[in-house]
Parts: C-alpha cells; structure tokens; sequence
C-alpha cells in the first residue's frame, strides 16, 4: 500500500467515523484494513465472517460514500475476511519453546517446518469443539503491565494459575476496554498458561464462534452434545461477547453460563464496553455477567505506551538484529500515538519495513513522516447515562432513585426530563436504551421528554444555562 493510499485511507476513516459516532466506528470499523485499490474498487478486509456480514448488510453503501467522497471513481468495495491467525516468527519461536510445544499438539505439521516458515498461519484450538486460533505471541510473558492494567493482569493470573478442584475466587470474570487495550492478549494468555499442562480443559472462543457452533449443532440435530460439551469445560473464555446476537443464541449462552458458574467453573469474558452498557442482551444475563468481577482497562498512559514500544523493538530485533529505534523517536512515538496499543505495534512495523527495505537507519524525520497517520485528534470523553443522572440529581437535589422511580411531583420529573435529554443529546443510546435506564419506561415517554426540554430551552434562558452547566460538568 502507497503512501497516497494511507493518506485516502486514513480520510475515509475519518469520515466514517463522523458519520457513524465513535462507538459505532469502534465496534464495526476500528478492525477493518485496507488492502489496495485498483481501477473502480476497493478492497477492504476484517477479521471475522460476522463483520463482514454485518457490514455488507448494514453499512457497505456508507463506506463506498465515504471512498467516493475522497476518490469518485470508485463504484465497488470488495470485503474480504483475512485470517484470524496470526503469524509467529522463527525467533520468538525459538525464544518460548512452551508456546512452541503446545502448537505442535493441534498442529499437524513438525516444528521444523513451522519455526522454517515464518509467514504460514499457526493455530492452536480445542480438539472437541474446535475454539479459536491462538496467537502463540499473545502470552503473559509478552503482556507488559501499567497502571491502568495492573488489576486485570492480576485477575487473568489469578485465573490461569488455578487448578482443577480450587474454590473460585470471583465468577465470571468480565475484563472490558476500547479496541487494541489488550483484551485479547490477556484472554489469550489465560488460554494458552490453563493449557500448559493436562489438568484443566481450557476454551478460547469468539462470540461469533460460540455463535456460529450453536447454529450449525441446531442444524446438524447435535446440539445436545455441543451444550454437554461446553459445560464439560473447565475454564471457558468468551471474547467480543458485544457482538452476541440473537435469541436462540444469547438463550443458551446464558444457560450455559448459569451451569458453569453453579457448577464452580471459570468463565472469562472480555467486551469493549461494562455489561450494563451491552443492550443486546437479554437483563438476566447482562445481571449475572455483573455479579462476577468487572475490571475495566483504561487507556494507556505515555509510560505504558513507551514499555509496549521497547518490547516490539526487543521483539523485532530478536529476528532483525540491526534493527534499532533511538530513544528520542521511542519517546516521540510513546507521546503522539495514543490510540491503542495495535497503533503501537503498527507504527513499529512501518519503521521496520522502511529501514530494511530502503537500507536506512530510523531517524526522528523519518518516523514523523511514516506515522503521521497513526496520530489522532483526542477523543472527546465517552459520558455514560449513569453519570448523567449522577449530576443531574446532584444538582437537582434528588436521588437518583427519585429519577428511576414513577414519581409524578414537578421536583423530581423536570430533572428527570433533562437528564433524559441530556442522555439523548450527549450519548449513542437509543430511545428504547434510555427509557430502559430510566426504570423501565416506554420510548414515546422518552421523546415526550426530550422535546419537552427542547422547546423550553428555547425560551427559557436560566433552563438553558442550567443545561449548558450540566454539559460542561458531564464532559469536563
């Protein structure tokens, strides 16, 4: 890909990103590449069939808009799926002959020739129901710990060190973070460390996976045996539960989630957002994910983000000897990339690309030029509904159970109108989600409230005073 196609490409995310909102870009967008473009198409891929799916059904003629905002002779986008497997190099092989081991054990193919090929896809999977590929990189020994990851670091060892028969200390376990904050890697490490001997069954698997097995065991008039098989686990790890769709589905996820936990066995769940905020799912499942642990995963601070980079440079110079990055460019790269830890990884590898391919050492030029794109605006803060309420009954001098409950006196349902305005206006959620968070009300009574406020703003100046008071408390 040409620097002219990351620049268009590096637009059209922009664009996309207006367009949709943050959370929806993040959950549909953040994880889909560019792959070339030729003549009148464009070729895009994701990682997973459900994205691409999805996409195509919901979004595909948003994406050619915004192309052909930027280039107008494009008239089709070509969506591929690109392997979920990542590719392991010879020396980080060699380096963690553990992780090499338990490849060979779902791998059919010799060491030898997986060490000799660094580009060739390795998995590792559950024989029986056959879980997600594991990345052999994604270990606790390659996870580096910061502030804002410590505790979940913590209980994700905590998990993957116990032992068949151990009393199980919180149930489920529920890490939640933005894209590219290490979900995975934390998921993945619990996976491959509870794998590591032949004590424990231990089970990687999507949401689109869980999805996918349940549909074709209903299908195939085994679904009997693939409930009985799931619940024969001893640790079951859920990734990207927010993208669990449908009844049936969620149905059985949460019987099979109930029947773990009752019978003492682990579940870790990873999501990019807390359960309660994960409106797709059914109430008695989003409350039982609640009653385990929740850890979040903040952002990641400039010290973190500078660890990360050492390790992919130690990481890279392991295979690239003569690869070396000067601290004042680490330092530069740890200050202006403060996305995610995958911007990180990226911005690593273009360095790497351009010094070897052009026979050039990394210069601090050098690196603002290659990752000027990975460079973004910052992001306004995510305000939650159960902040709004928070303020607005601070202010209003109610509780927020007063704001929740059915009461009719003029105290308590003006202040419950304007954070349900301030809930529309400042947040993604929709009238049913508010009124849902609102104790359970209608989304008409939602709207009636929120049109309510809208025309007394525009007359009333001390309301709209009060209203812009309550912004910039909600977004400082």
């Amino acid at each position: 890909m040409t620097n002219t196609e990351q620049d268009r490409w590096s637009r059209v995310k922009g664009r996309l990103r207006s367009s949709v909102g943050e959370d929806v870009y993040t959950s549909w967008f953040a994880r889909m590449d560019l792959e070339g473009v030729q003549d009148e198409s464009v070729r895009l891929s994701v990682p997973t069939r459900f994205l691409k799916s999805w996409i195509q059904a919901h979004y595909v003629e948003r994406v050619l808009s915004a192309w052909q905002a930027e280039m107008p002779e494009v008239h089709r986008i070509d969506l591929t799926v690109r392997t979920a497997m990542r590719c392991a190099t010879p020396a980080k092989e060699a380096a963690a002959p553990l992780e090499a081991r338990r490849v060979e054990r779902t791998d059919s193919r010799p060491a030898s020739e997986l060490r000799a090929n660094a580009i060739a896809p390795v998995s590792a999977s559950h024989d029986a129901l056959g879980g997600s590929p594991l990345d052999p990189r994604l270990t606790f020994g390659s996870f580096v710990v910061g502030r804002s990851n410590t505790l979940a670091h913590a209980a994700a060892r905590q998990v993957a060190e116990g032992r068949r028969g151990d009393p199980v200390m919180f149930n489920p376990l529920y890490i939640h973070a933005g894209v590219g904050l290490g979900k995975t890697h934390l998921l993945q490490a619990v996976t491959w460390a509870g794998n590591s001997g032949s004590e424990r069954k231990v089970l990687y698997l999507t949401a689109e996976k869980f999805m996918y097995g349940f549909v074709a065991a209903l299908k195939t008039q085994t679904a009997l045996a693939f409930k009985e098989a799931l619940r024969g686990i001893d640790v079951l790890v859920i990734d990207d539960l927010q993208f669990l769709q449908g009844k049936s589905t969620q149905a059985e996820f949460c019987h099979t989630l109930n029947a773990l936990i009752d019978a003492g066995r682990q579940v870790v769940i990873a999501a990019d957002r807390p359960p309660s905020d994960l409106e797709s799912l059914d109430d008695r499942v989003r409350s039982r994910l609640a009653g385990g642990l929740v850890v979040e995963m903040g952002s990641l601070g400039e010290e973190l983000r500078l660890g990360i980079l050492k390790s992919r440079v130690a990481a890279a110079r392991a295979h690239h000897a003569s690869f070396d990055v000067p601290d004042q460019v680490l330092d530069y790269l740890a200050r202006a990339i403060t996305h995610n830890g995958r911007d990180l990884e990226g911005a690593i590898n273009r360095l790497l690309a351009h010094s070897k391919l052009n026979n050039q050492p990394v210069t601090l030029e050098m690196a603002e030029r290659e990752v000027r794109d990975l460079i973004r605006p910052q992001e306004p803060k995510r305000i939650k509904i159960e902040d709004i309420q928070r303020v607005v009954a601070r202010q209003y001098n109610v509780s927020r159970s007063d704001l929740l409950s059915s009461r009719r006196t003029a105290n308590v349902v003006r202040p419950r109108q304007v954070a349900m305005y301030l809930a529309k206006t400042l947040t993604l959620r929709s009238l049913p989600e508010i009124g849902r968070r609102f104790g359970g009300r209608d989304h008409t009574t939602v709207l009636h409230a929120v049109r309510k406020i809208e025309a007394l703003v525009a007359k009333d100046t001390a309301l709209s005073e009060e209203v812009e008071s309550l912004k910039r408390q909600l977004q400082e």
